[in-house]
């Protein structure tokens, strides 16, 4: 993206924008230097009853919200078996596949669609969809940084097949006057209010729960402000009106337009990456938002930023 914006191009740019918080901070310099249009790819921003539920949270009728649960549990996504390392695929140039990750052997295993599963690549089912749930979190909330992450999981469902990720995590997000509950699986489909995904803003009359299928507004039966709201079901292609979005920005030159900026994306992967982090580190962790950077110092070295590899370096902006 950052050297697409030097050359002068418009980007859009998929998601997670970054695989660390280092290099998504560089992508918004990189756009605000060169002034292009940069849209990042989470397209439920572009999607109708994506946008009615939150607004629907902002109206207040659910009451006081002082839990949001985040959830993503996906059946179909299990890591690969373990194979042995062989030769790259004839036509594939894995050294640039690699790109600035440490060389390893070529392993099917690791390649299309595994890589997600890899710390080298990727950051697991918690930067592949929950850049996409944690956004409308944080969206309906109107919530930027959490002040502490903890998140507890492992490689507990396929400890014989191959992966680094966790397939089961729980992150914990306080924020000031909520929590937020971050919880994925891999091969189990059933997930919170009978959905394999989705966002549910708990308030004290009622419950929204929101995922790409529709949403609905449960009732809570202790409560003397009855809330409640049938199914609404999604009525459009969220991503192709994403892609129109872009290309109207592109014409139109006006950033503030574009659904979801390299800055708002940034937000959310951030946010991923802290869940990925506290993992990782095995640590309870506070985030300092005005230094943009966690308060102990080992991790921020250790976890701010990816190490390039094979004569690769992030541009300077």
């Amino acid at each position: 993206m950052m050297h697409a914006c030097e050359a002068g191009k418009d980007v859009y740019v998929e998601k997670p924008v970054g695989n660390s918080i280092g290099e998504c901070r560089a992508m918004i310099a990189a756009q605000k230097k060169y002034n292009k249009v940069v849209q990042a790819g989470q397209w439920q921003r572009s999607q109708k009853h994506f946008k009615d539920a939150v607004d629907f949270v902002y109206t207040g009728q659910l009451g006081n919200i002082r839990t949001v649960k985040v959830w993503c549990y996906q059946g179909w996504m299990k890591p690969d078996i373990i194979r042995p390392d062989t030769d790259p695929p004839a036509g594939v140039d894995y050294a640039m596949w690699l790109g600035p990750a440490p060389k390893r052997p070529f392993n099917a295993s690791r390649f299309h669609f595994n890589f997600r599963w890899f710390w080298d690549y990727a950051g697991g089912l918690m930067t592949d969809w929950g850049v996409h749930l944690l956004d409308y979190g944080l969206l309906g909330m109107k919530a930027d940084s959490p002040k502490s992450i903890s998140a507890l999981g492992g490689r507990f469902a396929y400890p014989d097949l191959y992966e680094e990720t966790p397939d089961t995590l729980t992150t914990l997000y306080e924020f000031d006057n909520f929590n937020l509950v971050w919880d994925h699986a891999m091969g189990i489909d059933n997930g919170s209010y009978g959905r394999d995904h989705g966002i549910a803003y708990i308030g004290n009359n009622a419950t929204l729960v929101l995922n790409r299928g529709g949403w609905e507004v449960i009732e809570e039966r202790q409560s003397k402000n009855k809330v409640s709201k049938p199914l609404v079901k999604s009525s459009d292609n969220g991503l192709e009106n994403h892609w129109v979005n872009f290309i109207d920005a592109v014409r139109s030159r006006k950033m503030e337009n574009l659904n979801c900026s390299i800055e708002a994306a940034t937000q959310v992967a951030t946010v991923a990456q802290m869940g990925n982090i506290s993992f990782r580190s095995g640590l309870r962790l506070a985030w300092d938002k005005s230094a943009e950077k966690f308060t102990d110092e080992n991790v921020n070295r250790q976890y701010l930023m990816k190490e390039y590899h094979n004569g690769y370096n992030l541009p300077s902006v």
